[in-house]
């Protein structure tokens, strides 16, 4: 089936000349690197692409074509494709004046299957690795910078190879990226150990709050933590990555409040609990260990009703 869905795709592509690509707000270095490995491959088939986060490209400048990462779409195209999305809403406003997109690719569980095709494969550690699965048979070459980018993918999402899903046919993939040209080490330092200063003292703000109760670990990101100190993004700066190293926290948590009355909720489990349901019950989505959601309310409010419905999977599981 898979190689008859392939063989759909590869015509559809051949045929088809300027092309869409969007992934989610907020993105991440799997939705960034995923955007930017499929969209210089289609380009360097002669394609016209653009490519467009809503959120701007923010601190994925060092992956190859970054600088092509535009914010809003233009004119008629062929073809819409959305990556590293579970569900429409999350990559904005950004394709409201297009119709259903023709492809989706994605590996969240949660995943609302709403393209005219659907390449959606949970077990796969990131869309990158889907991507690196199926784009020869689209007629797509791997060059050494979507190598590059769809490496980054990879290593962000497995939080450079250390979630569970992680296994040797991962490490063959990423070796074979490598092989292609992709430099580990510069994706490794860039993605996981780099930090702007302004994202370190995001940090204090979340640390200085921080809270556990029985198997619980959750902090919150104010919007004049973010005004004060001058943080450039809407995210949390991978904070919450810090807080799931905690050693008592089954489930950790982190809030970071949004404008216009809402709240970013993500959740990072250990391996056993699944949060997936519980961010999908929020409105949102994900994996088994990692989710999120955004949600309508005050910080507080939304605090409340996360950690009652949080404390209730544990006492569940």
């Amino acid at each position: 089936m898979n190689m008859i869905i392939d063989q759909s795709i590869a015509e559809r592509l051949k045929a088809s000349d300027r092309f869409l690509l969007v992934s989610h707000v907020r993105p991440d270095a799997d939705a960034a690197g995923s955007l930017l490995g499929l969209g210089l491959a289609l380009e360097n088939s002669g394609k016209t692409v653009q490519m467009i986060l809503e959120d701007g490209v923010g601190r994925f400048t060092y992956l190859p074509g970054s600088e092509k990462i535009k914010r809003h779409a233009e004119g008629d195209v062929d073809m819409v494709i959305i990556l590293d999305c579970s569900d429409p809403q999350r990559v904005g406003s950004v394709l409201d004046e297009y119709d259903r997109p023709h492809l989706v690719v994605d590996h969240h569980k949660t995943n609302l299957n709403f393209g005219e095709f659907n390449i959606v494969e949970p077990e796969q550690v990131a869309t990158a690795g889907i991507l690196f699965d199926h784009m020869p048979a689209w007629g797509l070459p791997l060059t050494s910078d979507v190598a590059t980018c769809l490496l980054a993918g990879i290593v962000g999402d497995t939080i450079g190879f250390r979630t569970p899903n992680v296994d040797s046919e991962v490490m063959r993939k990423s070796g074979a990226l490598m092989d292609l040209g992709a430099n580990l080490a510069h994706i490794y330092r860039e993605e996981l150990v780099m930090k702007p200063f302004t994202a370190a003292q995001y940090w204090g703000a979340g640390l200085s709050r921080l809270e556990q109760d029985d198997g619980l670990v959750w902090t919150s990101l104010t919007l004049a933590d973010r005004e004060e100190i001058g943080y450039a993004g809407n995210d949390d700066a991978d904070l919450v990555n810090v807080l799931s190293s905690v050693k008592e926290a089954e489930i950790a948590l982190i809030f970071i409040e949004q404008p216009h009355n809402m709240v970013k909720i993500s959740w990072r489990a250990r391996p056993g609990t699944d949060v997936s349901g519980i961010a999908f019950d929020f409105g949102g989505g994900g994996h088994a260990a990692a989710a999120g959601a955004d949600v309508e309310g005050t910080l507080e409010d939304v605090m409340g009703r996360a950690l009652i419905e949080t404390r209730k999977l544990l006492n569940y599981h």
